[in-house]
């Protein structure tokens, strides 16, 4: 029996499991936490992701290996894949863990980006801010995901405030200017590319967020073909410069009728959580395949669907178990502010159906607030 090893034993590796259980699959997890919610059902190795001795142990008990987390350390990867194959490539990840890295990348496939610029020190934000002006965005380089590591400077006068907030950061991973971007939507696209190169994606997804973390996904989004096509081939850019194997997603800022790529997660994706009960085959199950070297599954979505995102703790389940196609997940988790404890999915056949049951269960859980954008959205359709 094949088992997959998985870098990372959160709900992204708890879902890979419950994916993977009708292809036969066993898996592993290799996480810092004792308590990581994915060892609720799999096999858990308790370490510091540079242990070798625990990577070693890791390496010896599964035939592949992936990620659930884009901050595994980039040369963990790279000792792994010298001993047991592993997708995506550590270049991939290492890519995807600079930011820097990152947006060159897309620009020199013709991928493009808010203006930005890398800092080294404080003499250089004072640079940048002259060149790119504001307002602004500072961001580490690494370590930053859902909104962490990041400085809104309204103007130059806020300098002093983001190098305090950010500078000794920035003297160890280093630190990059982005432009602020008035967008008028954010997307992303969710794709796998497999082992030969077969190239697919899901259905583009808009996006919204509270504090950085993302509240709300609603597929297929409500852009134009044009710009939908033109986010898929950006996406098939990345995964061929990548030689990338697996799931990614690329989040791109919809801006006055053209795109610019935000960043990359290459690893499976809160904004396809849908796909569960959204599509054909759900991005967790696609993922397997791609890194197993099976076949791909059909990414046809299977109607109208939004995903509802619970941060801090989870409301009451009974509201969503009684709506027609809506879909509960609990993570298993204990709440703690701004933490992924679960997530619903409403399907529907079409975009006032869905509006519908979103109007009714945001009044029956209290969340009028969370759902209204995702209504006028599927209102302006």
């Amino acid at each position: 029996m094949t088992c997959v090893g998985i870098l990372g034993g959160g709900q992204l590796a708890r879902m890979l499991a419950l994916a993977g259980a009708p292809l036969g699959l066993r898996f592993l997890v290799l996480d810092s936490a004792a308590d990581a919610c994915a060892a609720q059902f799999v096999p858990q190795l308790t370490a510091d992701y540079r242990d070798e001795a625990a990577l070693a142990e890791f390496a010896a008990r599964v035939d592949v290996a992936t990620f659930d987390f884009e901050n595994v350390p980039a040369e963990s990867a790279q000792w792994l894949a010298e001993r047991v194959s592993v997708h995506p490539a550590p270049r991939a990840l290492a890519v995807a863990q600079d930011r820097l890295a990152e947006k060159r990348l897309f620009n020199g496939l013709g991928i493009g980006t808010p203006a930005f610029a890398a800092i080294d020190d404080r003499r250089g934000l004072d640079a940048a801010l002259a060149e790119i002006g504001a307002p602004a965005i500072l961001k580490t380089r690494r370590l930053g995901y859902d909104g962490k590591g990041q400085f809104r400077l309204r103007s130059a006068a806020d300098a002093d405030a983001a190098w305090a907030a950010l500078g000794a950061q920035g003297e160890a991973h280093g630190l990059i200017l982005e432009a602020f971007v008035p967008f008028e939507r954010e997307i992303s696209i969710v794709a796998v590319r497999s082992r030969a190169g077969e190239f697919r994606t899901w259905a583009p997804t808009e996006n919204w967020h509270r504090d950085g973390v993302l509240s709300a996904s609603l597929a297929p989004a409500t852009v134009p073909p044009p710009l939908a096509d033109a986010a898929v081939e950006s996406a098939r850019r990345v995964a061929e410069a990548l030689d990338y194997v697996g799931v990614f997603a690329l989040e791109l800022f919809v801006v006055g009728g053209r795109l610019l790529a935000n960043e990359m997660a290459p690893r499976v994706h809160n904004s396809g959580h849908w796909t569960i009960e959204g599509a054909v085959t759900s991005q967790f199950q696609n993922h397997l395949r791609a890194v197993l070297g099976l076949p791909l599954g059909d990414t046809t979505a299977l109607g109208v669907s939004c995903m509802l995102n619970w941060i801090g703790e989870l409301p009451a389940a009974q509201p969503v178990l009684a709506a027609p196609r809506a879909y509960w997940h609990d993570y298993g988790k204990s709440p703690r502010a701004g933490r992924k404890v679960g997530h619903a999915t409403l399907v529907a056949d079409s975009a006032a159906a869905l509006a519908d049951a979103l109007s009714r269960l945001g009044t029956a859980l209290g969340r009028e607030g969370q759902v209204a954008p995702v209504r006028a959205a599927l209102a302006a359709d």
